[in-house]
């Protein structure tokens, strides 16, 4: 048995470390999961984190993360803070001897995710990345289903994810000491989409527009997959995209309507006698949605942990790891560094 394992019926007490916009959607989900209880935030400013816990109704505020991972009351710490510090966060949980759930994406590189990943093996603690798309309930039904062949042989994957980033952006998002650009944080959705439904790419070709200050503010992606099957992923920061999906196949065709990572349903439109069917199929999920999705990654963090299990085999470190490599790949093709990358 996992020395995290947790038994029924005790509730599961999260701690939360950071205290910024997914951590805000992240606690909000985290209400409508049972069994779960919000039970510290750790911020480094003390009065944010009292704010935060006074909103969110959290038990307990610390001003440091080091007081937030070494809190006996909790049992798993959910990492949300800037893309950059995913690593140092993520280890400074581990050592505590805290499970953790980090915020995708994993890390700023591949290198900085095999030391999480290896640092959370040795230590035999749970650890995963916070890639909430594939733990909803409708991108397991397609994914499911183009696994038992319901759906035909899938011959293309397209994606998009994006939005104007306009006015004033928030300072993660333009800052390339945070992690800027699009494509560590809306183009590894599409990237994992086209994972998900084709199985890793065997080659990749990106272009990218880069900013003055050596962002990517466009991306796109082209994808060959085993057997013979092609992926396009694509992210913008310029441009108000489809942020749909549709997974071509020889017997029809699967459209997931916007917001494609957190879709309510997806359209199955079958081919009869060469023509498309003038009645698309439904797909619904499988299980409940919880919130926005966000509520179904947590609730499978604490199924891993009442299991004793120390990965969730819906986002295995394996996979996340491979996509890490795959994005230091395509930032080579178009010239986007990072302080990471040495």
């Amino acid at each position: 048995m996992s020395p995290a394992t947790i038994q029924s019926p005790r509730p599961i007490r999260w701690g939360i470390v950071a205290t910024g916009g997914i951590a805000r959607a992240f606690a909000t989900d985290l209400r409508l999961v049972p069994d779960a209880v919000l039970g510290a935030v750790g911020s480094r400013s003390l009065s944010s984190a009292r704010a935060f816990a006074a909103q969110y109704g959290v038990e307990r505020a610390h001003g440091s993360y080091e007081a937030l991972v070494a809190d006996p009351e909790i049992d798993v710490v959910y990492v949300a803070s800037p893309h950059s510090h995913h690593r140092e966060h993520g280890l400074l949980a581990l050592a505590a001897g805290k499970p953790v759930l980090v915020e995708k994406p994993f890390a700023m590189t591949a290198a900085e995710g095999e030391e999480l990943a290896t640092a959370a093996r040795a230590a035999g603690l749970f650890c995963m990345e916070a890639m909430w798309m594939a733990c909803h309930p409708v991108i397991r039904a397609v994914r499911d289903g183009l696994a038992a062949g319901r759906f035909g042989e899938p011959r293309q994957v397209t994606a998009s994810l994006g939005f104007r980033v306009a006015g004033d952006p928030s300072r993660r998002m333009v800052d390339l000491a945070l992690g800027a650009g699009s494509l560590l944080d809306m183009g590894v959705y599409p990237l994992t989409f086209a994972n998900l439904m084709l199985g890793p790419p065997s080659d990749l070709e990106a272009l990218a527009t880069l900013s003055p200050a050596g962002y990517d503010e466009d991306i796109a992606i082209i994808g060959r997959h085993r057997p013979s099957a092609l992926s396009l992923s694509s992210a913008s920061m310029t441009s108000q995209v489809p942020r749909t999906a549709a997974i071509a196949t020889t017997e029809g065709r699967i459209d997931l309507p916007l917001p494609f990572h957190h879709a309510p349903y997806a359209t199955w439109t079958p081919l009869v006698d060469g023509r498309e069917s003038e009645a698309p199929e439904r797909i619904d999920g499988l299980g409940p949605l919880i919130g926005t999705g966000l509520g179904n990654e947590a609730a499978e963090v604490m199924r891993c942990l009442r299991a004793g299990e120390t990965e969730s085999p819906l986002v295995p470190l394996d996979r996340t790891l491979a996509i890490m490599r795959q994005m230091d790949q395509i930032r080579a093709q178009v010239g986007l560094r990072y302080a990471a990358d040495g």
